[in-house]
Order: structure tokens, then C-alpha cells, then sequence
């Protein structure tokens, strides 16, 4: 049950009658009508824009069809007033009755309340992580993972057919070097003194290759040239890192549908293919760029080379796909995979990448535009920077220097919901500030603890409840008379639970999962709000002694939040907790 959209066709339903009586021309566009909270609460439950948006196409004033408008929405039951605001604004009161539908309406579906079909079942291919196969995940591929695969959720809960994938970049330079630095671990683990020369991995999570090597192979590649062993070990190290990889995932909850190797791509002409597909199009030439100005990027040399046109989608600049010396260019194999998913049938595609490739996003959106014919979008996502603060003091991240702070160093100290959760409560292209410190603080300042908290409250008044012998099954609750609740902060809490089928909407619609941890932290301050009215007005309590029909009233409202709070909570993969610490 989603209010805002009842109350939208009640809405167009009242324009409809006004265009009947000749109170508005036919034929008018009511697209941009909306029905939304208004800014501030005091002026009503619900605003609609109407008047404002159709002013102009009718040729009439706004406060006029506010007025017309008015009228008719005063004749229905639901609507208890209707006052017109500023130059057409008009605020909207609801009668209690519909606030109580809404709490019988989340009982009812359980899980399912706020559920979607807005997506039509459009598969959707959301990749993230995508790190380097050379080491464990660091706290910066921790934010871009708990975020696509909250992503992915919400995609889910609104009708996508979603698949989670993991592009392996396996075919680049980084896995030689890993090879080089895994056989110095192995050369160590056979006695022998080493020296990690700059541009080899130092850290300490090599040890274990290196002796599980040896424990494979014995002696054989000792004083072996590196054309006998590089290949070999490359592959060995490239599937021990994404074992360890996988295994980080897993402690975060994360587990991906689809592994896609860089690799594969090579001597297999996919490449050749992906780009024989943008010649058809008229999109591959013979040239040579401008110099850039400032900062040169790597791909850029002063020779002719195989472009991509990548201006006549929407890119800055064109972009080579093969160098002069007849190698690929990073972004050729990139386009090939690209092209790969279209051709798996994808109708929409997401990338989630970390902020240092922001560069990347305008060459891949061509990309995508031109290789289906604009028919497939592209929405790449940045992860920004994530800064870790333990004491007062920063941790500073070297991968090379083998002292990075890993992923799980981070679920290790504070679990994986809070971790989880704590990564989403900044939209992904902000900053975000990760204190171990208030992360286990038991306050409002942590807001996971916030919204578990609230959940725990429910699971305490249910099991009391169930104690004073009181059936609090949700058919028990649907059951209660619920026109008891007309105080003005149990209405608030109604209306709270009442925005979640629209915040899911609009999040899912955005791709911006962080409105959801956003809203479970109102919905829980409403909810902690009447509990603690309950302190000084008894008759806010939940339980009230010796009445259990108004308890069970009470508790319906109470357990309705859960429901939501729990359901907000398994789209950011966060276990709602039972009790209270």
C-alpha cells in the first residue's frame, strides 16, 4: 500500500472531474503531478503540486485551479481538509482512518510491505568491487562493496531482476608483479633471504602463498628463469587472491552471482569483436589526438593511433583503443566487456567505481550508448574516499607497504552490520569518516545501534506482551481496534511507516540505497520518541495494564515499525536485532 500514490490518483481523479466541467482544457499532461510530504509538517500530511505545473499549459492562475481543485478533494471522506498555500500550493490533511490502514496494511504483507514492481522484472547487471586480484580487500573496496550490494537489494525489492558481478582484472601488468612477489614468498619459504625490490607486493598476506606453493610444487621452480614459472605462478596467485578475496565478501555478507576474468577477453577476439561492431557503426578511425591540456593522461601519444569517436555520444574527447605499437589501450578490453554484457541481454547496466576513476565514466557511458544504440543505459557510481579514525588518530592505508587496513580488520573490530550500515550513511560520492569509536558506541551517535535498538524495543513490548498472556500475532494485531491511536505522536509514527513504499521507490529509481538508511534513522527517532513519551504520559505506553485491546492497538502500531525497520534493514544486509543490550 503506497498512500502517496492513492492519494495521487485521488488527485487526478479530481482533475479529471475538472476537465469534464470545463474547469481545465482537455488534453492537459499531468506527468509532473505529484503528492509528497510538504516541507513542513505543521502545513499539512501531504502537498501536491498540481495547480503549479498546470497553470501555465491551461492558461489559468495557479490559485485559481488550487481553489477548483480544493473543493472537490474536500468531498472525500479521506481527506479531512484541503488549504490552498502561497501562489497554488495545495496542503493536504488526511483522516486518522487512513494512517491505520497503513499499519494494517504492513502487517499484513510482513516483509513484503513496500515492495515494488516498478522495475517490470528489467534485468539489471550491477558490477562492483572489481579489485585488483593482488591482495585481501582494503576499508576503501569495503564502502564500493557494501554498497553495490545494497544496491542490488533495493533493485530487487523494486522489481529488478538483478545480477551481482565481480570483473576480474586478471590480464593486466599488477598480476605479473603479484607472480614475481609471490615467488620471492616462496624462495623465502625454502630458506632463502629476499629483498622486495620497488614495484613487487611486500605484505605479509603473501607468507601463506608462497609456503602453500612450495607445499604444491617442492623445489621445482628454484633457479628457474621467470619464462619457466611466470605463467604458472601467475595463475596460482591470481586464484589464491580471489579465494582470499571471496572469503572477505563472505564475511561481509556479499556473495556475487558472476566472476568475469579480464583474461577471457584475450586471443579469444572479443576484443576484436566489441570494436569491428563500432566500426560497423562509423565509430573507429585512424588519428591523432590533440595534446591535453595539463596533466597528460597515459594513453595519449603524438602518433596516429585506432580511435573510438567517443564524442558523438556525449564524451569530451575521443579515446584510443589501440596504441601505435598495435596494443590494446586499457579502455579496448573495458568496451569489449561492456559489450559482453549487452550481448548477455541486459537492459540496464551499473558500475561501481572507486573515486580515482571518475575520468572513466564519460568514455564508458559512450561507450555503452554506442555499442546498443543508446538502448542499454549506464550509471556509474562512485565510491568516494573512506577515512578511518581510531583514538583521535587516522589510519593511513599503503598496499605496497603491505600495512593497509583490510576489510576484515574492519569487520574483525566492529562486525559486519556495523560496518555495513554505518557505509551507507553518507550518499556514496561524499566523503565518508569511519570512527571505530563511535561505531561501538551504545548512543544515538551510532546509528546502526539507533536503529537496532528501536527493532530490540518492539521484540521487548511483544515478548511482555505475550507474557500478560496477549495474542500478538500479526492476524491478532490486524484484528485490534486501532481508532484508539489519535494521539498526535502516534499518528506521527503512522505516517512515518506510511513514507516507506515511497522512499523505496524513489531510492530504487535514483540507485542511491543511502535514502533507506537515512529514513530507518527517522523511523527509529519516532519510534524511540514515543517510547519515551510513554515515560511521563502513561497513556502513550504500549503496554497498558488490565486493557489488553488497547495494548493491542498500541502494538500493532509498535510492530508495524518493526516490520519496516526489519525490511529497510535486510536491503542494506543488516540483521535486526532481537534484544536489547
Amino acid at each position: 500500500m503506497n498512500l502517496f500514490t492513492t492519494l495521487r490518483t485521488a488527485v487526478l481523479d479530481a482533475l479529471a472531474e475538472m476537465v469534464a466541467a470545463g474547469q481545465l482544457p482537455e488534453g492537459l499532461s499531468m506527468d509532473n503531478v505529484t503528492v509528497e510530504p510538504p516541507r513542513d509538517p505543521a502545513h499539512g500530511d501531504m502537498a501536491t503540486n498540481a495547480a503549479m505545473v498546470l497553470a501555465k499549459p491551461a492558461g489559468l492562475k495557479p490559485r485559481d485551479i488550487a481553489d477548483a481543485l480544493a473543493a472537490r478533494l474536500a468531498a472525500d471522506p479521506r481527506i479531512e481538509g484541503a488549504e490552498v498555500a502561497g501562489p497554488g500550493f495545495l496542503n493536504l490533511r488526511l483522516a486518522p482512518g487512513l494512517w491505520h490502514e497503513v499499519v494494517l496494511a504492513a502487517l499484513a504483507a510482513g516483509a513484503d510491505f513496500g515492495r515494488s514492481d516498478m522495475g517490470q522484472g528489467r534485468r539489471v547487471n550491477v558490477e562492483f568491487v572489481s579489485a585488483n586480484p593482488t591482495g585481501p580487500l582494503h576499508v576503501g573496496h569495503t564502502r564500493g562493496a557494501v554498497f553495490g550490494d545494497a544496491l542490488a537489494s533495493l533493485l530487487d525489492f523494486t522489481g529488478h531482476d538483478v545480477t551481482r558481478e565481480y570483473y576480474i582484472n586478471d590480464g593486466g601488468a599488477q598480476v605479473d608483479v603479484l607472480a614475481r612477489s609471490v615467488y620471492l614468498r616462496y624462495l623465502e619459504a625454502h630458506g632463502q633471504a629476499v629483498a622486495f625490490e620497488d614495484g613487487t607486493y611486500p605484505g605479509d598476506y603473501l607468507i601463506a602463498v608462497g609456503q602453500a606453493l612450495k607445499d604444491k610444487v617442492g623445489a621445482v621452480y628454484i633457479d628457474q628463469p621467470e619464462s619457466v614459472w611466470l605463467e604458472e605462478i601467475r595463475d596460482y596467485s591470481t586464484d589464491a587472491m580471489m579465494d582470499l578475496i571471496r572469503a572477505d565478501l563472505k564475511a561481509l555478507g556479499i556473495e556475487m552471482d558472476a566472476f568475469y576474468s579480464e583474461k577471457s577477453l584475450y586471443g579469444t577476439g572479443r576484443i576484436e569483436a566489441a570494436l569491428e561492431a563500432l566500426y560497423a557503426k562509423g565509430l573507429i578511425y585512424q588519428g591523432v589526438l590533440e595534446p591535453p591540456k595539463g596533466k597528460k593522461p597515459e594513453d595519449w601519444e603524438p602518433r596516429e593511433q585506432t580511435l573510438f569517436k567517443s564524442t558523438a555520444h556525449g564524451d569530451d574527447v575521443d579515446r584510443p583503443v589501440k596504441k601505435s605499437d598495435g596494443a590494446w589501450t586499457y579502455f579496448a578490453p573495458d568496451i569489449a566487456y561492456h559489450f559482453d554484457k549487452i550481448e548477455r541481454g541486459y537492459d540496464a547496466l551499473i558500475d561501481v567505481f572507486g573515486a580515482d576513476h571518475g575520468g572513466y565514466v564519460k568514455r564508458m557511458k559512450a561507450a555503452v550508448s554506442a555499442l546498443s544504440d543508446g538502448q542499454v543505459s549506464l550509471d556509474v557510481k562512485l565510491a568516494q574516499l573512506v577515512k578511518l579514525y581510531k583514538n583521535g588518530e587516522p589510519f593511513k592505508m599503503s598496499k605496497r607497504a603491505g600495512t593497509f587496513v583490510t576489510l576484515r580488520d574492519v569487520v574483525d573490530q566492529v562486525g559486519a552490520d556495523a560496518t555495513r550500515f554505518v557505509m551507507l550513511t553518507r550518499k556514496n560520492d561524499a566523503p565518508l569518516d569511519f570512527d571505530f569509536d563511535k561505531v561501538l558506541e551504545q548512543s544515538k551517535e551510532n546509528p546502526v545501534f539507533y536503529v537496532q535498538y528501536a527493532h530490540a524495543r518492539v521484540c521487548s513490548v511483544l515478548a511482555k506482551a505475550q507474557g500478560a498472556g496477549i495474542d500478538v500475532s500479526d492476524g491478532a494485531l490486524r484484528a485490534a481496534d486501532l481508532s484508539i491511536l489519535t494521539h498526535e505522536a502516534e499518528l506521527a509514527l503512522a505516517r512515518k511507516i506510511a513514507e516507506w513504499p515511497r522512499q523505496v521507490e524513489i531510492a530504487g529509481r535514483t540507485n542511491e540505497p543511502h535514502r533507506v538508511a537515512f529514513y530507518l534513522f527517522d523511523l527509529a527517532s519516532d519510534l524511540h520518541s514515543l517510547w519515551n513519551r510513554g515515560h511521563d504520559v502513561p497513556e502513550l505506553r504500549f503496554l497498558q495494564e488490565g486493557d489488553p485491546a488497547t495494548s493491542s492497538a498500541k502494538i500493532a502500531l509498535a510492530r508495524a515499525a518493526a516490520v519496516v525497520i526489519s525490511a529497510g534493514l535486510g536491503i542494506l544486509g543488516v540483521t535486526p536485532a532481537q534484544e536489547l543490550r
